[in-house]
């Protein structure tokens, strides 16, 4: 689930703090626009259906994707109902399709919360120094708030989360996070070695992240049980089933999102061209009562918007080395078909101060990257990945998804204890085959296809979200498969 950012790299838009170095969420104190439309302006249907299928693609996979994990009676693994923490107790492995670009190095605890029924209460324990962070995202995907080790720092914390329109007095102790929709997800992650004796730890910090309602502050609580909908499906990816949606249940499904989980105020343009096809928060929209070429362009709009949202990807940030980097991510502004192809290839995306993630989709030579053939990637000694938390190397496959491989290893990282040449640079070896037990600590497992690479770094610093740094080509070996 680290859902996710995982695109990319580098740089961050600058956002207002409250309490302990908590951001607000600037979109809903920016000026709306205006003039939303020109009173002569004519606008092509079928370009309108398509940048509203855009515009809303975030808000419906969210929703989609917590129908999926809260779809249980108690937590379970990834699951939990609304307003309880699943704890993940071990990495991923293969078989997890719940989200997109998932991680291998942090332990996570996801929760998604209704905080416009009432606010609630988020407990941190006292975490001794350990890495983590508890990002927390607005139903249109944007990161909101963000305490942890960075922003907070690893003491005990408590913190009061209210919905848009709260008001009130926040309990003694606590510090006040105002969301800025109803909905909300925390996705927090806690780093792990992987050891036994490392995940008995984070294990037992987990236990003590803690929810509930603000009405049960000072009582004891136990959480009801939740309500588990036989009709959901929670075999196939999220991002397939939004994606197969016809055009009618996913703007209905657009419409009734909105009427909870209010548009920024900064979108008045695309929430009134969404007015002009017949989408508006909180009404059911019925195609039949639109012109016949308006209704043959809504239908049309999955089709023109799904190739448009995954070819950004090329456009998505600058280049180097072969690597995809970009400054737009966790908090996209007006930057909606950038916002949309994060929701796809990277839901849950961090904020680039917490995280940067270039990708690696081809070879220093351009050449795409496939397990036919061979690759190393050298950092020059002293050279490794700049960060003041951690990094990792992650494989994926051509729909971001872990490979299954022979040693259960979906990522490489300093716990893996890598083994440096005699001038002090390190090489990580990336193929389909093992290299051979001498070499298997630095072997990332590759599949026999298309892959795709990840470099994750947590809390960069900032000769990496500069651009001083940059990650090293992933170069084919003399003994590639041509």
């Amino acid at each position: 689930m680290d859902v996710t950012r995982r695109i990319f790299a580098a740089g961050a838009a600058t956002i207002p703090f409250v309490g302990s170095g908590l951001p607000l969420a600037r979109a809903q104190s920016t000026a709306q626009d205006a003039p939303l439309i020109g009173n002569n302006a004519v606008a092509d249907p079928i370009e309108l259906a398509t940048d509203a299928y855009i515009y809303g693609y975030p808000l419906v996979t969210m929703e989609m994707t917590r129908r999926v994990l809260t779809n249980v009676a108690a937590p379970e693994g990834k699951n939990a109902p609304m307003g309880q923490f699943a704890n993940l107790r071990e990495y991923p492995d293969a078989k997890f399709r719940a989200v997109t670009a998932p991680n291998a190095d942090t332990l996570y605890s996801s929760a998604f919360i209704d905080v416009g029924t009432e606010p609630h209460l988020l407990s941190i324990p006292e975490e001794d120094g350990r890495y983590y962070l508890m990002p927390m995202l607005s139903a249109w995907t944007n990161v909101f708030a963000v305490p942890g080790k960075r922003t907070t720092g690893t003491g005990p914390q408590t913190y009061f989360i209210a919905g848009p329109g709260w008001s009130g007095s926040v309990p003694s102790g606590a510090k006040l996070i105002q969301a800025p929709t109803n909905l909300i997800w925390i996705l927090g992650r806690t780093y792990c070695t992987g050891a036994p004796e490392d995940y008995r730890a984070v294990h037992a910090l987990q236990d003590q992240y803690r929810l509930i309602p603000a009405s049960a502050a000072g009582k004891p609580y136990t959480p009801p049980p939740g309500r588990v909908d036989p009709s959901v499906d929670t075999k196939t990816a999220v991002r397939e089933q939004v994606n197969r949606m016809d055009a009618t249940t996913y703007f209905n499904m657009l419409a009734t999102l909105m009427k909870d989980n209010s548009p920024a105020l900064a979108d008045g343009v695309p929430v009134a061209k969404m007015a002009s096809l017949g989408i508006v928060p909180g009404q059911p929209f019925d195609p039949a009562r639109l012109p016949p070429a308006t209704r043959e362009a809504i239908a049309q709009a999955p089709k023109e918007a799904i190739p448009r949202i995954m070819g950004h990807m090329k456009a998505a940030g600058q280049h180097v080395n072969g690597w995809t980097f970009t400054t737009n991510g966790g908090d996209y502004g007006k930057d909606y078909l950038q916002r949309a192809l994060v929701t796809a290839v990277g839901l849950g995306c961090n904020l680039p101060q917490d995280a940067v993630y270039p990708v690696a989709t081809v070879d220093a030579a351009g050449r795409r990257l496939t397990g036919a053939s061979t690759y190393v990637m050298r950092f020059p000694a002293g050279e490794l990945p700049p960060v003041n938390g951690f990094w990792s190397l992650t494989m994926y496959d051509a729909d971001y998804f872990f490979v299954d491989n022979p040693i259960n290893r979906y990522s490489l990282s300093p716990r893996d204890s890598l083994k440096a040449n005699p001038d002090g640079s390190v090489d990580l070896l990336i193929q389909h085959e093992s290299p051979g037990a001498q070499r298997e600590a630095n072997w990332l497992p590759a599949p026999a296809g298309p892959f795709i690479l990840m470099l994750r770094t947590y809390w960069p610093k900032d000769v990496l979200l500069n651009g001083s740094w940059a990650p090293p080509p992933v170069t084919r070996s003399s003994s590639a498969t041509l």
